[in-house]
């Protein structure tokens, strides 16, 4: 008897490449968190944003996705605005 190693609900090629996209974003932000030069507030940063991506893991609503997706980008370019400000 042959098992299967695929998930009972596989993903579609339309929600990985979504996963994937948001995974993307999340390890920018990770990088991005890791140049700012205060500890405490690398910590603040890093644990603020591992909490809202967990938070919001189980979204499903596309639309709803689709939101939080620019509202992780609108923080990212903001974040990395800041931190270019603050090398100049």
């Amino acid at each position: 008897m042959t098992v299967s190693r695929l998930p009972t609900a596989a993903l579609s090629l339309k929600q990985f490449l979504q996963r994937q996209k948001v995974l993307g974003i999340y390890r920018t932000m990770l990088r991005t968190i890791r140049q700012v030069p205060a500890e405490a507030d690398r910590k603040y940063l890093s644990d603020w944003a591992r909490e809202e991506f967990k938070r919001n893991k189980n979204a499903t609503e596309q639309d709803t996705i689709r939101m939080m997706m620019t509202q992780a980008n609108n923080h990212l370019v903001a974040l990395q605005k800041s931190l270019a400000l603050a090398r100049s």
